[in-house]
């Protein structure tokens, strides 16, 4: 099982350990496997400028129509020169839609797994 990217954190009580792959069910099937609860949940990767400023760019754009990033973390891919992030938002149809909207690259499985 190849990882594309993850992120790890702990709450003192618990891990919450978050991966990106390109076969979540088969990810999911070896946590569980291994004695550990997992689930699959959708996220979005987006191209965000790499400058000063950028991802305050992205954020503005979600602010402005008051949709609520629940989480994000970056990504261990460029596109262009710019960075990939992941995000995690609060209504993931309406997020995406209003950031294509805006000119945001939002990217398709195929484009980073390169199927």
């Amino acid at each position: 099982m190849n990882l594309t990217t993850l992120t790890l954190a702990e709450t003192g009580e618990f891990g919450l350990l978050r991966l990106v792959t390109p076969d979540a069910d088969l990810a999911r099937d070896v946590v569980e496997r291994a004695g550990y609860a997992a689930t699959i949940t959708e996220v979005v990767a987006l191209q965000v400028p790499d400058r000063p400023g950028g991802l305050a760019s992205v954020l503005q754009v979600l602010e402005a129509h008051s949709i609520s990033v629940e989480y994000m973390y970056a990504f261990a891919m460029r596109a262009s020169g710019d960075a990939v992030m992941v995000f995690r938002f609060d209504n993931m149809d309406r997020a995406i839609g209003v950031l294509q909207g805006a000119g945001v690259n939002v990217f398709k499985p195929v484009d980073l797994f390169g199927g």
